[in-house]
């Protein structure tokens, strides 16, 4: 967080801190608020992997620290807020449209282009970061939480530069349930900036059900003020727990991207090693051969296991190819609101039209990268999806040849 850095020295040894980091929070809280203990051992074992794993740069170390403080910030604030809210978990979450699909399939676009319709609520970023009951619009700006959100997304774009053209997020926008989901601290967000293999081998045999509950609340504090509002979430990892997903929220429609994998694997690696470099001294192309084998596995089996539930809910699941909604984005959203039953009024489709046209994700220039920068190459990913390509004709959709 901004000024983390300035204020609290991170620990000589992150495996004997806990204790600090809950006494800092608590600390700015003014109690104790962390609710369910399920995360203790999500904490513990991510800061056992951070002594061990990572070559942490010292700027890293304190920037580590920092994310650290800021997911047990936002789970104590969200628990700090229930308290405060009797009620706010009255009414169930209906029928919420959730993106899912590979990271790097235009989930994001996609996400910010439904998100312009008010017919919806979302997470907006800094709700993500201290949630609670949505104020109203105009008071965002005098809000010290919202201001300290803004600062922080600043500082987090500074300290990598180019990062913005791969990933552009604002604290006013919306945001993925990821931000949510790492409040439980089962989460692949906490893979994703440094090197974190023991902490990803025990990630594998965990279930992250305990934080898909604590989603389920969030979303409930976050809208109780407006209820009745439809909620448009995002987050590519949902389509590695899909049947966590519908369990939760059995009657949500889900919006499932698809994109030739050997373009989106090494997008995303492009993506994760910029947080490495800010994070970490040496090693560098040995983590980036590592970020193409881990990524490549974990997003194959992801789509993999999430087949037969797909199958099972086939009625509540759309598919949409990356090409096809870059190539006619209006299109996708007719499709998306009649598969959901929504009507798009002319002047919600003019604003998405205006969006489209100033393309803000293009703004901060382009994301590039190179397959084998990451040790592998296009033939060995798509071998590893077995018949995902074909299934959804991605080959020809990214304009490779057979």
């Amino acid at each position: 967080m901004t000024g983390l850095e300035d204020r609290y020295a991170a620990p000589a040894q992150f495996a004997d801190a806990g204790d600090q980091l809950h006494e800092l929070v608590a600390s700015q809280l003014g109690g104790d608020y962390f609710g369910p203990d399920d995360y203790q051992p999500g904490l513990e074992t991510l800061l056992l992997s951070m002594d061990y794993d990572p070559h942490f740069s010292e700027r890293g170390r304190r920037i580590a620290w920092g994310e650290l403080y800021g997911g047990l910030f936002g789970r104590a604030h969200a628990y700090k807020s229930m308290t405060e809210h009797p009620g706010f978990d009255a009414r169930p979450i209906r029928r919420p449209l959730i993106i899912t699909g590979i990271p790097r399939t235009g989930t994001t676009a996609l996400h910010k282009l439904l998100a312009v319709d008010p017919q919806f609520q979302g997470l907006q970023g800094w709700l993500i970061a201290a949630p609670q009951p949505r104020p109203p619009r105009e008071t965002w700006d005098r809000n010290p939480l919202f201001r300290n959100a803004v600062e922080r997304m600043e500082a987090r774009y500074a300290s990598k530069p180019g990062s913005r053209a791969a990933h552009d997020m604002a604290a006013e926008e919306v945001d993925e349930c990821l931000g949510v989901l790492r409040q439980g601290f089962v989460s692949n967000l906490w893979t994703c900036a440094w090197s974190a293999a023991t902490y990803d081998l025990w990630l594998q045999t965990q279930s992250e059900r305990a934080c898909y509950r604590h989603l389920n609340r969030v979303l409930q504090l976050i809208g109780s003020s407006e209820p009745e509002k439809r909620w448009l979430l995002k987050n590519p990892g949902h389509i590695a727990n899909l049947d966590l997903l519908f369990e939760t929220f059995p009657d949500a429609l889900v919006i499932n991207t698809h994109r030739d994998p050997a373009k989106a694997v090494p997008s995303l690696c492009a993506l994760l090693i910029r947080n490495h470099s800010v994070m970490e001294v040496g090693r560098a192309e040995l983590r980036a051969r590592i970020l193409g084998i881990r990524e490549t596995e974990k997003w194959a089996r992801a789509v993999q296991d999430a087949e037969p539930v797909r199958q099972r809910h086939k009625r509540q699941v759309l598919d949409v190819v990356h090409a096809d909604f870059h190539r006619e984005p209006l299109r996708t959203v007719e499709r998306i609101y009649a598969f959901a039953g929504l009507d798009l009024k002319p002047e919600v489709a003019a604003a998405m039209a205006a969006r489209i046209e100033a393309a803000p994700e293009r703004r901060h220039g382009v994301h590039r990268y190179d397959v084998s920068d990451f040790g592998t190459t296009e033939h060995r990913i798509r071998e590893r999806f077995g018949d995902y390509v074909d299934r959804f004709d991605l080959l020809e959709k990214s304009g490779a040849k057979r």
